[in-house]
């Protein structure tokens, strides 16, 4: 069962990893004088995911 477990937390901490770095490319592709509220509250709906994500991962262990 501990394996299982393991791995399912590995799984877990590469979908936080791969959602990181989707945030982090996003706010790479912003121009500050085109960005409007829309990408604004993109960006921190993305945030919001991520938290959800490490509270859920931090919970399981």
């Amino acid at each position: 069962m501990y394996v299982l477990d393991k791995q399912q937390n590995n799984g877990q901490v590469d979908e936080l990893k791969n959602r990181l770095h989707q945030f982090l490319e996003k706010l790479d592709s912003i121009e500050p004088e085109t960005t409007d509220v829309n990408d604004i509250d993109q960006l921190i709906s993305l945030i919001d995911e991520l938290e959800n994500q490490m509270n859920k991962l931090k919970s399981d262990k």
